[in-house]
């Protein structure tokens, strides 16, 4: 074990590195890196097992800086523990690897923090990952007390309870100031105490100053059987007299003569001799993979897309034993349960805590498993900002909405996923995925496990007739011609539901003797839009698209964006309203995106 003297002296280093860093950008959390300098330095160079040349070493112990501000502290350990070799006066530049937040550009961090809040729910997903995989490693994960008025990490606190992970610990570098004072417990810590404890964690207040009891507390963890958190009591600013504990300094560097002065007062030593632990070999075992089954669906069958998406999670789960289902409380209407009937194993219960559940999935991705999130497309708006950061990271896992549009009908506009789409198409490395029918359904479910990146796959509550067959494929990026003509004179476009909208309307519009294509949007995005152009122009050059979404952000804005300077014409047709319970059929109606409506709209622009 390393002694406290010289965990002490690597803490000094932190500091005047964090200082002349910062200085030297001329931005950047100073005072956050100051504060949690002793932490860093008792988890880094002690506590932590981890091999410096290898970030992705199976059994390495995992940190994130949940308090992602406080960056150049992270940095700091990195270089002197030997993990990286990036020079630390480059923070923040352009080129640098070193941003003013951890990114995964940095190979150490696995994922990008900043938001606030999130760090704890990605830990879990990791933790749980490791419960999985029966592997020894453990996650730490450092927060700032601002943070702690986040409820995602209460959403986090109670699952990680729930499932006995004992094997995640939490620091709060409770320094009492915020970005623009107190925070909401100020030097109040047994709050934080208390609430762990309620929550069913073990829990410890210390000197978050004090080597010996960081070192003390750190390993009464390892022994608690519990999810573990240590509410370290520190001084925001440490080390540097005239900024200690002193408001208004949060964000702010130091001018050259404060720089020097704050640097007088660090001792100047060298950084000890410290050798990392290590942690025990391993290599991630080798998953093999069988052959997905196809579920046995008829031509004309009415089958919801809801319905299929779980029949084929359940088939690839059975098939690959990296598929992880993980769902909010509703897997009985997104049809996840189907893996849960199959492999307990393979299903995760995130219960009805949106924000949690895609942190989770992003952790649990991030060690080595293909995750599948499911829930109502209308709940995932609350988990917008951890969706984004997750694209931030590299994130690599598949999230269904399902009970998307009108079409949900009854249960009114509260249930009604209506801005999905236009979330998803703004993030980035993102993939959007509508099937129609049970045999689309199933396919794209198999084609998100082999793609990277976000994935979004939208499925509705009523059933729809099987259009498709065993053989039909669906490429990333294509889209389905469903019917077509050498005379075609428009072509109407659905995703989902309007699929059979448009059919119907095709059949209406024969009447007044006009032809038209009908096109199925099975992908959303990526989208191939040469080859939509081409089509397009050959059938009359006008396009009729209905879709169960608000306008701003969906499918018809798209497509409008895309054939802008082609002469194309497009007639949009969208829910322009809060839409109100009723039936599905008459919804459609009322909302204009059924099929006399697409008629309506293509007869129009045909006739003039």
């Amino acid at each position: 074990m390393v002694n406290v003297r010289e965990l002490q002296k690597a803490a000094d280093v932190l500091r005047r590195d964090v200082i002349l860093m910062t200085s030297k950008a001329g931005s950047g959390h100073l005072t956050s890196c100051l504060s949690c300098a002793e932490i860093m330095s008792a988890l880094f160079f002690n506590e932590m097992k981890y091999d410096i040349k290898n970030p992705f070493q199976i059994n390495n112990d995992e940190f994130i800086l949940s308090k992602g501000h406080a960056a150049p502290i992270l940095y700091a350990c990195l270089n002197r523990s030997g993990c990286i070799k990036d020079d630390l006066s480059d923070l923040r530049k352009s080129k640098s690897r070193l941003e003013g937040h951890p990114m995964p550009s940095l190979e150490w961090v696995k994922v990008a923090t900043g938001s606030l809040g999130q760090g704890l729910s990605v830990g879990i997903g990791m933790a749980l990952a490791g419960k999985l995989q029966k592997r020894k490693f453990r996650v730490f994960v450092l927060v700032g007390d601002s943070e702690m008025s986040e409820g995602s990490n209460y959403e986090a606190m109670q699952l990680a309870s729930h499932y006995k992970l004992d094997n995640i610990c939490l620091i709060i570098d409770a320094n009492r100031l915020g970005q623009r004072g107190e925070t909401m417990a100020a030097n109040n810590v047994k709050i934080y105490e208390q609430r762990f404890k309620s929550f069913g964690w073990s829990s410890e207040i210390i000197d978050g100053h004090n080597i010996s009891e960081i070192l003390s507390s750190l390993s009464n963890t390892k022994s608690s059987g519990k999810p573990s958190a240590i509410i370290a009591k520190t001084l925001k600013g440490k080390g540097v007299s005239f900024i200690e504990d002193k408001d208004g300094w949060h964000g702010r560097v130091l001018t050259k003569k404060e720089m020097d002065l704050a640097l007088s007062e660090i001792p100047e030593v060298k950084f000890p001799k410290i050798t990392i632990k290590k942690p025990e070999k391993g290599k991630a075992k080798r998953i093999e993979f069988n052959k997905i089954h196809s579920n046995s669906y008829e031509i004309g069958a009415e089958v919801a897309t809801r319905f299929a998406y779980g029949k084929a999670l359940a088939q690839l789960a059975k098939a690959r034993k990296d598929v992880i289902a993980i769902d909010a409380e509703v897997s009985n209407s997104t049809y996840s349960e189907e893996v849960k009937k199959q492999a307990q194993e393979q299903f995760i219960e995130a219960y009805i805590a949106e924000q949690n559940m895609i942190s989770m999935a992003l952790g649990l991705s991030k060690k080595g498993f293909n995750v599948f999130a499911s829930t109502f497309a209308a709940f995932l708006t609350r988990a917008h900002d951890q969706i984004r950061m997750a694209s931030l990271s590299n994130g690599d896992f598949t999230i269904c909405g399902s009970h998307a549009g009108v079409s949900v009908g009854e249960d009114g506009p509260s249930q009604m996923g209506l801005e999905d789409i236009a979330l998803f198409r703004s993030i980035p490395n993102s993939s959007i995925f509508y099937p129609s029918d049970a045999l689309s359904t199933e396919k794209l479910v198999a084609l998100a496990a082999i793609t990277k990146g976000i994935k979004y796959i939208r499925t509705t509550r009523p059933g729809t007739p099987v259009i498709y067959k065993h053989n039909d494929e669906f490429p990333l990026g294509d889209f389905k011609i469903v019917r077509e003509t050498q005379k075609d004179k428009v072509v109407l476009i659905g995703s989902g539901i309007t699929v059979f909208e448009a059919l119907k309307a095709r059949v209406m519009l024969k009447q007044y003797t006009i032809e038209s294509a009908v096109l199925d949007l099975y992908c959303i995005k990526p989208f191939d839009a040469k080859k939509f152009i081409e089509f397009v122009e050959k059938h009359g050059k006008k396009v009729v698209i209905a879709e169960d979404h608000y306008p701003e952000g969906g499918i018809g804005e798209m497509l409008t964006n895309l054939v802008s300077n082609t002469g194309i014409i497009v007639e949009k047709l969208a829910i322009k309203e809060i839409p109100h319970s009723g039936k599905k059929d008459e919804l459609l109606a009322n909302y204009n995106i059924n099929a006399e409506a697409i008629m309506k709209a293509a007869k129009k622009l045909v006739k003039g």
